[in-house]
């Protein structure tokens, strides 16, 4: 049986962006929740990878960071090929 996708270390990568992406918007979390209509740890648990993300709840998050979500995706994969690499 696979690995959900928020036990794989992928979404480790995405997690980290995320947060990587709200401190560069200089938001912190309760910002992004007001700006999200959400509780603060809705973002504490999407931060920490206990709140699995859709396509477009990621995509309503960077539009508030302030950034694209193709952008984002260039971001992540970029990440991932960096993790790879240094596995090989």
């Amino acid at each position: 049986m696979a690995k959900k996708s928020i036990h794989r270390p992928e979404y480790k990568i995405l997690t980290k962006l995320v947060r990587k992406m709200r401190d560069e918007a200089k938001l912190d979390q309760a910002d992004l929740a007001v700006l999200l209509v959400r509780p603060q740890s809705y973002v504490s648990n999407v931060e920490r990878g206990q709140r699995r993300l859709d396509l477009l709840q990621l995509r309503d998050i960077c539009m508030h960071c302030g950034l694209d979500l193709v952008e984002f995706v260039r971001r992540f994969e970029e990440a991932v090929a960096e993790a790879n690499r240094k596995l090989s």
